[in-house]
């Protein structure tokens, strides 16, 4: 009789841990946040600046970490980033100088969204230039293999040892 009141109590155990662990795991209140890269000393004081150097922020690359903005990064290369992102808007540049700022010291990498130029033409132009090339290429071989197999095998006679073969085949 004492086995069945340890079992549930081991049961009732083991589902407060599962909901603790739920409830752990889950964003809100009780569980973790977002992980947010940019600390409190960075914060402008003006909510609608900081907004702005947010929205800035999440268009930038993390230059270390190549496929992060530096919004969400924890390098402190981006971090500086992030400080002179706010030093430029606390200095009243607009968006757009912003953003020319950081191309002009850093080159056009920086940018998470680089912009169409000539001088990137080829790379924006490329990818569907040789899926275009491919196809064509492709249509025009199986065009040509569906009606060069047909002409092939009707141009060619057979020779007399090739009748030969053919007729003792037919006729068994």
């Amino acid at each position: 009789m004492s086995a069945r009141p340890a079992a549930r109590l081991r049961a009732a155990a083991l589902a407060a841990l599962c909901a603790l662990a739920a409830l752990g795991a889950a964003p809100g209140p009780l569980g973790p946040g977002p992980a947010l890269a940019v600390q409190p000393d960075e914060m402008l004081d003006d909510p609608q600046l900081e907004a702005r150097a947010r929205a800035l922020s999440k268009e930038l690359r993390c230059l270390v970490c190549r496929n992060e903005n530096i919004d969400d990064s924890d390098a402190d290369l981006a971090r500086d980033l992030r400080i002179l992102v706010r030093e430029r808007i606390k200095a009243g540049d607009s968006d757009e100088e912003v953003l020319r700022y950081l191309v002009d010291r850093y080159g056009e990498f920086v940018l998470l969204r680089p912009r169409f130029s000539l001088g990137n033409a080829a790379l924006w132009l490329g990818g569907p230039a040789m899926l275009l090339l491919g196809g064509i290429a492709a249509w025009r071989f199986v065009r040509r293999a569906g009606r060069g197999g047909a002409e092939s095998a009707a141009a060619a006679p057979l020779t007399e040892e090739e009748r030969a073969r053919l007729a003792r085949l037919l006729e068994d």
